[in-house]
C-alpha cells in the first residue's frame, strides 16, 4: 500500500487523486482499474496521497485485523484532510461493499463510501463529492445470487455502452456482449482491456510483476468465508481478453504475470470448459517479453491431474501451487463445507512433486475453528510436518458476520484459540526454514524487484509476490536492473528467505 505520513502538506492540485490500497492482489487490480476510469474521465492519478485533492482507500473486509487496519489507514487519510491537504477521503473495496451505510454511520471523517456498483462512475461520483453534494452510501446485500462486477473485458478503443450488455439481467455469462459501441474519450498511454465493463487499467506499481484477473466472485460456501456474500458468484473472464490484457502488461514491461481470482481451479467452468485453464496457460506463457507465469488460489478438492501437469510441466508456468488446505482434520473440514483429509492432500502433494520435485507449496491454515478437538488439532499438526510446505498462513479462528460458522456451538474461547495458533504458528515456523534449507545448493531463476547497494533481491519460482519471502543475490552483475531474470544456486538460507549466487 502507499504510505500515509504525518507531516503536514500543501493544499494538493485540483484533480488530483490517490489510491490506497490494502488486502489481496485481487484488490490491486481493482485500483488499477479504478485509477484507469479516473484518468480516462479527466483525473491526474498521484502516487503520495499528500499530493491528492482526494484520497480514495481500497479496503479489505476480509478478517478483523484488515478491517481495522483499513479504517485506521481511513483516518490518516483524514488526517492530511484536516490539515489543508486533502479535500475528500473516499472508501472502497471489500469493506465498503460489505458494510455500506454502516460503515459510512460509523465513520464520518470518510466523505462517502462507494460500492462496487459506483466503480463504473467513479469519476462521475468524486466530481459530485468535490461539488459538495452528498453522496448516499447503499445498503449492503447479499451477493451471493448476482453477477460480480462483469469481468467481461472489451477492445481499449470502444466502451460498451451501459444498458447494452448481455448476461446481466439472467445472471448467466454469455460469454459476449451484444449493443451499439461508440469511440473511447481519449485515452490515458496507459490504457489497458480491463475486467469491468467501461473501464481501462493504469498501473500504479511498475514493477516486473502485475496481477491479472481470471475471474471474479466464487461459488463455494465455506462456512467460515464472507467472501461470495458481497463478491457475488463465480463469473469467468473470457480467454481472448486475458490474452489482450496479458500482452498489454508486457508492452509494459512486466515479466511475471499472476493470474488471480477467489478460485483459479474453477475458472471456464461457466464458459462450458472446465479445463480452460490448462489451454490458457501455455498461450499465457507464449506472450512475448512474459518470463513467468504463476496460477494463485487453488481449492485441493477441484485441483485435477491435468491442471497439476499444466503448472508443473508448461515451459514459462511457474512450478508454484497455491493450495488452500485451511485444516487436515477431516471432521474439522466437512464443518467448514470443505471436502478432504491428510491422506487426499498427501496424495496431492505426491502427485505434484512426482513431476515437479522442487515445486512451490504454499497454503493457509484456520486454528481453533467451531469444534476443533486435541486430536483435530494433532492431525493438523502432524499433516504439516508430512507435507512439506514452503509457506504457511496460520489464522486463529474468529466469527466473520454473516458465515454459518459464526452460528456454530461448540466455540472455543480466545485464549485457547491464542495459544493453538501460537503453537500452530511456532511448528509451521520451524517446518518452512527447515524447507528453505533444504533449498540451499539448488539452482533457480530469481527475477529481480530491486537493487540497492550491490544487492539485487527478488523471488525464485517457488516464491510468490509479497507473502513467500525473497531470494538475495549478493554478487549481482555490475549493471543487474529491476526485471532481470537471472540464474543463480542458492547458498543459504535465513527462515524462509534465500541468498543465492548468480552463475
Amino acid at each position: 500500500m502507499t504510505a500515509l505520513s504525518d507531516s503536514t502538506p500543501p493544499t494538493a492540485p485540483l484533480g488530483t487523486v490517490a489510491l490506497v490500497t490494502l488486502g489481496c492482489a485481487r484488490n490491486e487490480v481493482d485500483s488499477e482499474e479504478l485509477a484507469g476510469r479516473l484518468e480516462a474521465d479527466g483525473f491526474r492519478v498521484v502516487a503520495d496521497p499528500e499530493d491528492a485533492e482526494t484520497v480514495v482507500v481500497n479496503t479489505c473486509g476480509f478478517v478483523e485485523a484488515a478491517k481495522k487496519d483499513s479504517v485506521d489507514t481511513l483516518l490518516q487519510a483524514a488526517d492530511l484532510k484536516a490539515d489543508g491537504g486533502a479535500r475528500a477521503v473516499v472508501a472502497v473495496g471489500c469493506l465498503a461493499e460489505r458494510y455500506g451505510r454502516d460503515l459510512a454511520e460509523s465513520l464520518p471523517e470518510a466523505d462517502a463510501v462507494l460500492g462496487f456498483d459506483d466503480y463504473p462512475d467513479v469519476a462521475a461520483r468524486l466530481r459530485s463529492l468535490l461539488a459538495g453534494e452528498r453522496h448516499q452510501p447503499h445498503t449492503p446485500r447479499d451477493r451471493r445470487r448476482l453477477l460480480p462486477i462483469s469481468p467481461a473485458a472489451r477492445d481499449a478503443s470502444t466502451v460498451v455502452v451501459p444498458g447494452h450488455q448481455t448476461g446481466h439481467q439472467t445472471g448467466q455469462q454469455t460469454g459476449h456482449q451484444t449493443g451499439s459501441t461508440v469511440a473511447a474519450p481519449d485515452l490515458p498511454a496507459s490504457g489497458a482491456p480491463a475486467s469491468g465493463p467501461r473501464a481501462v487499467r493504469r498501473r500504479l506499481d511498475g514493477g516486473p510483476m502485475a496481477p491479472l484477473k481470471l475471474a471474479s466472485g466464487c461459488d463455494r460456501r465455506c462456512a467460515f468465508c464472507a467472501i461470495p456474500s458481497f463478491r457475488g458468484s463465480f463469473l469467468s473472464r473470457r480467454p481472448a481478453d486475458v490474452l489482450s490484457e496479458a500482452r498489454w502488461l508486457a508492452d509494459q514491461h512486466v515479466k511475471e504475470l499472476f493470474l488471480v481470482s477467489e478460485n483459479s481451479t474453477s475458472y471456464g467452468k461457466d464458459l462450458g470448459d472446465l479445463r480452460l485453464l490448462e489451454t490458457l496457460l501455455p498461450e499465457l506463457a507464449a506472450v512475448d517479453g512474459v518470463e513467468r507465469v504463476r496460477v494463485s488460489y487453488l481449492q485441493p478438492a477441484e485441483t485435477r491431474p491435468g491442471l497439476v501437469s499444466a503448472i508443473a510441466a508448461t515451459p514459462g508456468v511457474a512450478p508454484y501451487f497455491d493450495l488452500s488446505f485451511q485444516h487436515a482434520s477431516g471432521p474439522v473440514l466437512r464443518r467448514m463445507r470443505r471436502f478432504g483429509d491428510p491422506d487426499s492432500f498427501l496424495g496431492l502433494l505426491g502427485q505434484v512433486r512426482a513431476q515437479a520435485p522442487r515445486a512451490g507449496i504454499r497454503s493457509n491454515v484456520i486454528v481453533g475453528f467451531p469444534g476443533e478437538t486435541e486430536e483435530d488439532l494433532e492431525t493438523l499438526c502432524d499433516f504439516l510436518v508430512a507435507a512439506r510446505l514452503d509457506v504457511v498462513g496460520v489464522f486463529g479462528y474468529s466469527d466473520e458476520d454473516g458465515t454459518e460458522a459464526a452460528s456454530y456451538d461448540g466455540k472455543l474461547d480466545e485464549d485457547e484459540i491464542r495459544e493453538r495458533t501460537e503453537h500452530v504458528s511456532r511448528l509451521v515456523e520451524e517446518l518452512t526454514a527447515q524447507r528453505a534449507e533444504d533449498r540451499v545448493g539448488e539452482r533457480v531463476d530469481v527475477l529481480v524487484e530491486s537493487v540497492r547497494g550491490g544487492v539485487a533481491e527478488g523471488r525464485a519460482a517457488h516464491q510468490g509476490p509479497e507473502v513467500d519471502g525473497t531470494t538475495s543475490l549478493v554478487d549481482a552483475p555490475h549493471g543487474t536492473r529491476v526485471g532481470d531474470l537471472l540464474a543463480a544456486v542458492v547458498t543459504a538460507s535465513d527462515g524462509v528467505d534465500l541468498v543465492a549466487e548468480v552463475t
